[in-house]
């Protein structure tokens, strides 16, 4: 996320950016991968959360991710082609909207679009 606004002292363009990890899961984290590169302006939808842990030097540290319920690419500046993914058979959906009978992993998909966020 980039905020950019005039120094009214210096009458200067200052530009301050935020970095945010996304936390998926399964094929919406696999379609973000596939679908979005480094850079691209994205709106998504899920729930703060704060991680925090101590380094092997005992610094401590922490950090807030984005716990995706939906990725997309914005399209404030960019155009899209949408390519449906095959269903899984049967095609029920549950309430949460992901395939019935595919697998769900408990591990989550983290994908960084930049390098580390501090």
């Amino acid at each position: 996320m980039n905020r950019r606004w005039q120094n009214r002292q210096t009458q200067e363009w200052e530009e301050r950016v935020s970095y945010f990890e996304v936390v998926g899961y399964g094929a919406m984290a696999e379609n973000a991968a596939n679908s979005l590169q480094k850079g691209a302006r994205v709106l998504v939808t899920g729930r703060l959360e704060q991680r925090s842990w101590e380094t092997e030097n005992g610094d401590k540290r922490s950090i807030v991710e984005i716990n995706a319920d939906e990725i997309a690419p914005s399209l404030r500046w960019a155009t899209a082609v949408v390519t449906k993914t095959p269903r899984a058979e049967g095609g029920n959906f549950q309430s949460n909207d992901r395939p019935a009978a595919a697998p769900r992993s408990n591990e989550p998909s983290t994908y960084a679009f930049d390098e580390e966020p501090f």
